[in-house]
């Protein structure tokens, strides 16, 4: 298989074939992140040649275990999606002619990589198999989608995930508790929840901002220009943010960066996951959790 660095995937694609549409970050700007630096490149698109021995070998690996069915394809890659409609197509046909039962493609998306798409070509991408997109929207929080260099802002995410909801495909969003910085947590938390409620998301999974000496976002603290939250206040904001979501949507803080792993369906489950983010903040002490985060070698 054609795999290029580490390979990343949401918790929730587990079960999903991965094939390497993409390798790196059409973006590569965002000053928390470290994830594509083991490439000696920021972005690369997957020649088409080995996307199709990889579904190739997989299929052959598939029939060795009496098992030739494929039910989903994860397209690998830091955003797949912003790929030209016509490659995404391109590729759907490419996954069928080896996987003609196969049921849905997803892939992680930017924000910005709606926008290089037309309503018509969304809608055709739906038919086409694209569905449960996974959106990195960190925050709804101008102040620090501004200061990371996402890319993007709050209103963004509004304009292009009502696209998608027009579309039908769905998403799920990424959470990144912590990026609004010490004293601000918990605005951060609210600011998202404002924008999550006028869409429609399936999941939103919360990551824990964890720094690291290679980050960019290191150097600024350095500098004095920013201040990381203390460990308890990350568990204060997803309380604020939990609070404060009023649409029905998994809810899961379960990543390696999250020292305890918390989940539920909101709102049904919301006592439930609000009690356990109580216990935490009352009785975890601070230099627990920080150990934690400190002996975190790699996400």
């Amino acid at each position: 298989m054609h795999y290029t660095g580490t390979v990343w995937r949401p918790p929730y694609e587990a079960s999903s074939l991965l094939i390497e549409a993409t390798a790196g970050c059409t973006h590569h700007k965002c000053k928390f992140c470290t994830l594509y630096e083991d490439l000696p490149f920021k972005f690369r698109m997957t020649p088409p040649e080995d996307m199709e021995a990889d579904l190739k070998e997989a299929k052959e690996q598939f029939r060795l275990w009496n098992y030739n069915r494929a039910a989903r394809v994860f397209l690998v890659g830091a955003n797949p999606f912003v790929l030209s409609a016509a490659r995404l197509l391109e590729t759907a046909a490419l996954i069928c002619k080896y996987f003609p039962d196969n049921k849905s493609i997803g892939c992680f998306s930017r924000i910005t990589d709606i926008t290089l798409k037309t309503d018509g070509e969304l809608a055709e991408l739906q038919r086409a198999g694209y569905d449960g997109l996974t959106i990195g929207i960190e925050t709804g929080d101008n102040e620090a989608l501004r200061f990371m260099n996402k890319g993007y802002e709050a209103q963004d995410i509004l304009t292009q995930c009502r696209r998608l909801d027009k579309a039908g495909i769905s998403y799920n969003f990424f959470y990144l508790t912590g990026i609004s910085g010490a004293g601000k947590g918990e605005k951060g938390a609210y600011d998202t929840a404002a924008i999550c409620n006028q869409l429609q998301p399936k999941v939103i999974g919360a990551n824990m901002l964890t720094i690291y000496k290679n980050a960019e976002l290191y150097q600024e603290i350095q500098n004095g220009n920013w201040q990381e939250e203390t460990e308890i206040e990350k568990y204060k904001e997803l309380r604020t943010l939990v609070e404060h979501l009023n649409i029905p949507v998994w809810f899961a803080a379960g990543g390696a960066s999250n020292a305890i792993p918390i989940q539920g369906y909101l709102p049904r489950d919301r006592k439930k996951v609000l009690s356990v983010l109580e216990e935490i903040i009352q009785n975890v002490k601070e230099e627990e959790l920080r150990d934690y985060r400190k002996n975190l070698r790699h996400l």
